[in-house]
């Protein structure tokens, strides 16, 4: 059974990502180490005692749908009612609204933890989460004091709209229209699809936010607009009304998270009301859509990138239990049979699968760290974090996600051949973990971002400042051979790999060779994603705790730095050198 990993995560925020800084600061005004620690322990408990509980039986009896409507699996609609009435839909949202107004890094936490618990269930609070950001930065006074209140205590929900059958990741193409009103709201009509939580019975009301285009929008993304478009109305009192015409037409039958209902929605088919089209108010600007749904996107885009982290430490937690009670074989050195383990290559295992879920954690969290002070901070402060966030981001979603499949798939291994047995759950959190590359931008499309956009930052000053910043640990490490052995070369090493593989980037991109550039994104984002691993369990080596893991992190730090940190040296080959090979097979593939 999951068990949150409380004090790794506490030590993560402080020792790593910057909150003991922050904290010390100031920079959250009065929040205190010991009010985030009561958070932490309780979102903990949540996690463990209420939401792991379900996990299982919700796998089993999954989402279920008829006529329209969505039945959740048994003892979830009292969980989600024990979860919003615990206050925490709300532990980022202004107070205004009732929420608590605390840190990112606070929230990326506990999204962890519920995400750990069952990530079916987080999934469906992390929309409404994204849903009650994006209406805060850009709804209206109207939207804001009509839906907020009720979406920040989480008696309604939030879901996001963009996909279309024709339109995936390509949303310039999307049909869905939105039809003006002299009263000033707007009737839309068309077809979502993959859109989590459009549907279910845990909360009297969903809010969707829609992306649509006007008559007579431009063509392309600029001419898309968000609207808000509630399940029911509401009446000027607050209180719920007519059934607004939209409406589940089905549910998909997935790999993984089946107790999250994927719903295909109809807007405006003339099934609820007299007038065909479903209701909606503008959210922003008209054909502005895009910049208010990124802001919902990118704090999804970092709560995905949690979800990775969480499935990698509910597989490593269930790897290790099972490695440490299994008995099988003679490993070397020992007498007779003994739990496997002691055997070399099952270490090598589980000793990948916690540094890849470290490392991942680290960069999660740092990337919140850059959110969080590019909200407090002012003038040149905050453009630089504004600008670490924006860098971070894709590395915090792809590769986070990417470790989940990974060490997913080494707990299997672990398990032999009862991790393909559905009874142990090693099953479950190899499905689950497989959508979290491709959803909320698939991870070829954030190596696409993180080249094009984000690299250039600063003329790729950002980059190369934080490269700075990661070559003062290798230094330190340098200095401690005794404890991290090889760690400062290596980490040295690699910060070189990065080093060079962004100057040939940017330099591919300079001379307008874009298609060579895009060749070496991937390998270029994971290598990215392996140096910062290197770098952040360097930091917590490094850092002056003052518990009894000092000698743990150490060890795991020195097995990362000189087992896996070699991949880099690999990788920047094949960003310098992989685009004309790829160019020369690409004809066979078409």
């Amino acid at each position: 059974m999951y068990r949150a990993p409380v004090e790794d995560i506490a030590f993560m925020l402080h020792h790593v990502a910057g909150l003991g800084a922050a904290l010390a600061a100031g920079d959250f005004g009065d929040l205190t180490e010991d009010l985030v620690s009561a958070i932490l322990t309780e979102a903990g408990r949540f996690a463990s005692e209420e939401i792991a509980p379900l996990a299982a039986s919700g796998d089993r009896q999954g989402a279920r749908f008829h006529d329209g409507a969505v039945t959740m699996p048994d003892g979830w609609r009292a969980l989600y009612r024990a979860w919003a009435e615990g206050g925490w839909n709300g532990l980022t949202a202004d107070p205004q609204f009732g929420g608590q107004g605390l840190p990112h890094m606070v929230q990326a936490a506990a999204l962890e933890m519920w995400n750990g618990g069952s990530m079916a269930f987080a999934i469906g609070p992390t929309l409404t989460i994204g849903a009650v950001e994006a209406l805060s930065a850009h709804g209206s006074a109207f939207l804001k004091a009509t839906f907020l209140p009720k979406m920040v205590t989480g008696e309604w929900t939030g879901s996001m709209n963009l996909t279309e059958p024709q339109a995936g990741s390509d949303l310039g193409v999307l049909t869905t229209r939105a039809e003006r009103r002299d009263d000033g709201t707007y009737r839309l009509f068309g077809q979502k699809i993959f859109i989590t939580y459009g549907e279910h019975d845990l909360a009297e009301n969903i809010v969707h936010l829609v992306l649509a285009r006007l008559p007579d929008a431009p063509a392309g993304t600029r001419g898309i607009s968000l609207f808000l478009v509630p399940k029911y109305l509401v009446a000027a009192d607050g209180a719920l009304g007519a059934r607004n015409d939209v409406h589940c037409h089905s549910i998909e039958h997935k790999l993984g998270i089946h107790a999250s209902p994927t719903c295909t929605m109809i807007y405006g088919d003339g099934r609820f009301g007299d007038e065909a089209g479903a209701v909606g108010w503008l959210v922003g600007e008209e054909n502005h859509g895009l910049t208010a749904m990124f802001t919902m996107m990118n704090n999804a885009r970092l709560a995905v990138g949690m979800q990775g982290v969480a499935i990698a430490e509910a597989a490593t937690q269930k790897a290790l239990a099972y490695a440490r009670e299994r008995v099988q074989g003679r490993a070397p050195g020992r007498s007779g049979p003994g739990p496997i383990v002691a055997h070399p290559d099952v270490a090598r295992m589980l000793l990948t699968m916690k540094a890849l879920t470290q490392g991942a954690r680290a960069i999660t969290y740092a990337c919140a760290h850059a959110l969080d002070m590019a909200q407090v901070k002012k003038g040149e402060e905050r453009a630089h974090w504004a600008e670490r966030a924006g860098l971070l981001t894709p590395v915090a979603k792809s590769f986070a996600t990417d470790v989940g499949v990974e060490v997913a798939s080494l707990g299997l291994q672990v398990h032999g051949g009862m991790g393909y047995i559905e009874e142990t759950g090693a099953a479950r959190l190899g499905r689950d973990a497989r959508i979290a590359p491709i959803y909320e931008g698939t991870n070829g499309i954030q190596a696409v971002d993180l080249v094009t956009r984000k690299l250039p930052l600063s003329g790729g000053g950002q980059l190369y400042a934080l490269i700075a910043e990661l070559r003062v640990l290798g230094a330190g490490a340098e200095a401690k051979t005794e404890t991290l052995g090889e760690t400062g070369p290596r980490l040295s090493s690699a910060l070189d790999d990065l080093e060079r593989a962004a100057g040939w980037l940017l330099a591919a991109l300079d001379d307008g060779r874009q298609a060579e550039a895009l060749a070496g994104a991937t390998p270029f984002q994971r290598l990215f994603g392996l140096v910062l691993t290197g770098a952040y369990l360097a930091k917590g080596a490094l850092a002056e705790a003052e518990d009894d893991r000092a000698a743990e992190r150490a060890a795991l730090c020195r097995f990362t730095a000189e087992n896996l940190l070699g991949e880099t040296a690999a990788l920047c080959d094949r960003v310098l050198s992989g685009a004309p090979s790829l160019a020369a097979a690409q004809a066979m593939l078409e």
